[in-house]
């Protein structure tokens, strides 16, 4: 897998699926500040990815211009199950440096799938990624962004009704479409 491509493709989709149906209020202002870092690793397991996990907390606690980093990491964790485990583990990891309370992590998978749903169902797609990403936020920011929405509630509730709209069919053709631009040189 090439990095530049993999950046490009999940850049794309945060811009045109994300940001271009409404799915995250707050994305737009950090992206077209350009304050959103795509990171991306080739890390091949669970133990190399903690690493470059923590490398990022880290660049994060140093750089304030840096307000979100989507970790992008295809070649580990492609099972939506296992995937699903480390992101126990990632909270851990933040527990043990000390870092609960100043960041979250939000997850987003290709074969995202909520507890109580199926696979084929459209809500799904409120976090089906290009590629299996981590993606660290600053605690704080998000609390802010909550407070600031005039109905922060609603907006689940909202991105399921979307989803549903544009249906299954156009959604995977559609996720599909950000995998292939990833994989060109």
């Amino acid at each position: 897998m090439k990095k530049q491509p993999a950046i490009a493709s999940v850049k794309h989709w945060l811009e045109t699926f994300v940001i271009g149906n409404d799915l995250c209020p707050f994305a737009g202002r950090e992206f077209f500040s350009d304050r959103v870092r795509f990171s991306y690793t080739d890390a091949s397991d669970e133990l190399q990815l903690s690493g470059v996990l923590a490398d990022e907390m880290n660049l994060l606690q140093q750089n304030l211009s840096i307000e979100t980093t989507l970790l992008i990491h295809p070649l580990v964790l492609k099972d939506f199950n296992d995937y699903n485990q480390f992101l126990n583990q990632a909270e851990q990891l933040i527990e043990k440096l000390e870092l609960l309370g100043i960041y979250q992590i939000a997850g987003f998978h290709p074969n995202y799938q909520f507890r109580d749903s199926q696979p084929a169902d459209a809500e799904n797609y409120t976090n089906r990624s290009p590629y299996p990403l981590l993606h660290l936020l600053r605690e704080q920011s998000v609390e802010q962004a909550i407070i600031s929405h005039p109905d922060i509630s609603a907006v689940p509730a909202n991105n399921i009704a979307l989803m549903n709209q544009i249906g299954t069919a156009t959604l995977s053709k559609t996720t599909q479409s950000y995998r292939q631009l990833g994989t060109k040189e």
